[in-house]
């Protein structure tokens, strides 16, 4: 037996113990990893939970429905927290250190309930045009606030709390490419066991990685996002000036002949939608190259292939606004695709617009989970 094997094998019966999780390893075909596979079997299966380290707009899910979706086979929870309160340019010190409290309020209650979780610096719009505008102070800026946060992380078991370096980074790939390795110095002289979650530029989509090279520290796992085709995943989007949200009624896959795709371009041309009209048309013609999921992917699995690092689908979903077995199947193919090259998912959200709980029980959408979780196969229209 080689140690490869061996150590894949190990993470298979680790993924046993745990309900829900054994399909990961029994897809998974083994291959070199520089991280602990128990640490990649428990980020396997997950969900984001946005909106909980907000302050007065904190909304954390309820431990009720946190123990259901664990006990479902949910192994890893992502916990965004916004850069711009844990970074002093923007936050006053007293508004800091109350989100750290938070985040070790959530840790402590996640822990218990035998999560593993990943700590995400998410940005918004002041600390990505700082980012632009002035490299240094922004990094920074992002090494000041993992000073802080490995503070929390610390105590925490190294193999079950990892540290997501910032969430899709909005500068040049290769700026950021200098950026995150000298971040990343950083943050392992604080955290020196901590497996890192890094990820490329332009929305971290997978065409992106293969212009990203692995750091030279090998305790990384490589973070993509998902969300193709974006017409599909985001029609009826909350914004009304968003021609997205003028598309209605999308499914999925996208074809020339489906009757519903030829009723929906008959709308939008009666109703002047334009530029609707043209992402549509557009997703049409491209969905003749890349029919489904696997197409999009793709380019993630060759870069794995090329460098044997392991990958995690970390924010993937679709609208509530889509037809709903559309909406399943595309959830269902993602998470299909992501286990049968052993990559871990975490779905994009929890509790709102793209959420796996449905809105009227406040209860887990029975069949949500069963896309996500292997019940339910993907298949044509």
């Amino acid at each position: 037996m080689t140690a490869v094997r061996g150590r894949w094998l190990v993470a298979a019966m680790l993924l046993s113990m745990s309900s829900g999780t054994s399909a990961w390893a029994d897809n998974c075909v083994p291959v070199p990893q520089t991280v602990a596979p128990d640490r990649l079997a428990s980020l396997s299966r997950g969900f984001n939970t946005d909106g909980w380290i907000n302050g007065p707009n904190s909304a954390p899910p309820g431990r009720d429905l946190l123990q259901q979706l664990r006990k479902a086979g949910m192994s890893h929870v992502r916990l965004p927290v916004p850069a711009e309160r844990v970074m002093l340019r923007f936050a006053a010190r007293a508004e800091r250190d109350e989100a750290l409290r938070a985040l070790d309020s959530a840790l402590k209650q996640l822990m218990s309930l035998g999560y593993s979780v990943s700590v995400d610096l998410h940005p918004g719009e002041r600390f990505n045009r700082l980012h632009k505008d002035d490299p240094g102070a922004a990094l920074h800026e992002m090494k000041d606030a993992w000073s802080a946060l490995a503070g929390i992380i610390r105590p925490y078991p190294a193999d079950r709390v990892f540290a997501e370096l910032l969430n899709e980074p909005d500068v040049d790939a290769g700026r950021w490419q200098n950026e995150v390795e000298a971040l990343a110095t950083a943050v392992r002289q604080w955290l020196p066991a901590t497996t890192l979650i890094v990820g490329p530029v332009n929305w971290q989509r997978a065409d992106s990685l293969p212009q990203f090279r692995p750091l030279p520290d090998p305790n990384v796992v490589y973070a993509i996002h998902f969300y193709d085709p974006m017409v599909f995943t985001h029609q009826g989007h909350w914004d009304a000036q968003d021609p997205l949200h003028d598309i209605i009624d999308l499914p999925y896959p996208i074809r020339t002949d489906d009757p519903a795709v030829k009723a929906l371009r008959q709308d939008l041309q009666a109703r002047g939608a334009t530029r609707a009209l043209a992402m549509l048309d557009t997703a049409i013609a491209t969905a003749r190259d890349k029919p489904d999921v696997d197409r999009w992917l793709a380019p993630a699995a060759l870069w794995q292939q090329q460098f044997a690092r392991p990958i995690i689908v970390n924010e993937f979903g679709v609208l509530k606004a889509a037809p709903r077995d559309s909406r399943i199947r595309w959830l269902a193919a993602v998470t299909a695709y992501a286990s049968a090259h052993c990559w871990g998912w975490t779905h994009w959200e929890l509790q709102q617009g793209f959420g796996l709980v449905d809105s009227r029980t406040g209860k887990p959408d029975p069949d949500v989970m069963r896309a996500l979780l292997g019940g339910a196969k993907p298949t044509g229209r």
